[in-house]
């Protein structure tokens, strides 16, 4: 297992390569370029520098996260075989950085949401939350100004302004897409995208639906145990494989995280990890908060103690961080939360370990 962080280039990002560099067992960084616009080639001058850049902070560049699906290949339309190429193209150059593992997702429209990016806590930080009545009360392009109008300067992955203003529309075009023809929308992806991921060795790690709750009719693809079994099955290929996020799984509090975990890992299906708690007010609302199992719903020892008893081998990342002691930066993605929960992690997979190893 590998301890990383996530980290946005080109000044796009509060916190430093240094001050990552400092964080005890971190190894790299899982990053992105993200001024490329959907859909087109990230080219590998770019890339060459962005390894560059975080080599020479003693650090690895493994992790890619994410190269964002252009939605005509969600839609099926016929340009989608254009950006396919596109995004096979972005896979060679990828292996030729040295990247192992990409973080992407199949979510239509929005990768994300929350209905406020920074809800005081009673500790006096502020986290993201999600209140589904809420969300459930706006349009798609009140959502949307929420968001970007809430970022405080920095960029937010999957709301890019270009995709905003065809938001709507979107949103109308997969209302009236039948289930099953958008399962086989992603199945033309995976096939045809899979056998170069095998070819360049980079491991494809889908992102589960954040928050696992459908809004506005748009089908759900990764949030909870069948629909992970469904996308699997849509190509038995190891690179056809998860990043399991605990936030996002664990909204909805049906989802037996530790189970999820043990299935997927001991089949090699799971990369990539993202971990971090949430506590429920109430069944589809939520707060983010510190990754130390009281304070949220989720219980951060059998989670951890899941991927190690079976096997994992690949990368894990402390996930959205609390604001904390006056700390500015982008919604989730501060250093002093993100950086205590990898410590806290690491310390319950030493424990672990070194637990099992007297058995």
């Amino acid at each position: 297992m590998k301890m990383i962080f996530r980290w946005f280039p080109g000044g796009d990002d509060s916190v430093t390569l240094e001050q990552i560099r400092q964080i005890p067992g971190i190894t790299g960084v899982a990053a992105m370029l993200t001024d490329i616009p959907v859909g087109e080639v990230w080219p590998l001058d770019r890339l060459i520098k962005l390894r560059e850049e975080v080599n020479a902070a003693g650090l690895e560049l493994e992790v890619i996260e994410s190269i964002n699906v252009h939605e005509d290949i969600k839609k099926g339309l016929p340009s989608r075989d254009k950006y396919i190429e596109n995004y096979i193209k972005s896979i060679e150059n990828l292996s030729k950085i040295g990247v192992k593992c990409l973080c992407y997702n199949l979510m239509p429209v929005m990768d994300w949401l929350r209905s406020e990016l920074a809800y005081p806590l009673k500790d006096g930080s502020t986290a993201m939350a999600y209140n589904h009545e809420e969300v459930l009360k706006l349009n798609p392009a009140a959502v949307a100004n929420e968001m970007i109008g809430n970022s405080k300067g920095f960029s937010l992955p999957g709301w890019e302004p270009e995709r905003m203003g065809v938001m709507s529309a979107d949103i109308e075009f997969y209302q009236s897409l039948p289930e099953e023809q958008f399962w086989s929308n992603l199945k033309y992806f995976l096939d045809a995208v899979i056998p170069y991921a095998e070819k360049y060795d980079v491991k494809m790690a889908i992102h589960p639906d954040d928050p696992p709750f459908s809004i506005f009719g748009l089908p759900k693809v990764i949030n909870n145990i069948d629909k992970i079994r469904k996308f699997l099955s849509l190509n038995s290929s190891p690179y056809n494989g998860l990043t399991i996020c605990t936030g996002s799984l664990g909204g909805d509090l049906s989802n037996d995280l530790p189970a999820i975990i043990s299935e997927f890992v001991s089949q090699g299906r799971v990369h990539f990890a993202h971990i971090r708690n949430v506590k429920h007010s109430s069944e589809k609302n939520f707060t983010e908060s510190a990754h130390y199992s009281p304070c949220g719903d989720l219980d951060m020892y059998e989670i951890v103690k899941a991927f190690h008893d079976n096997g994992f081998t690949g990368y894990i990342r402390p996930d959205h961080g609390r604001m904390i002691w006056g700390e500015q930066a982008r919604p989730g993605y501060g250093l002093y939360d993100r950086a205590l929960g990898a410590n806290y992690l690491l310390g319950l997979w030493e424990a672990i370990h070194k637990s099992s190893q007297k058995r």
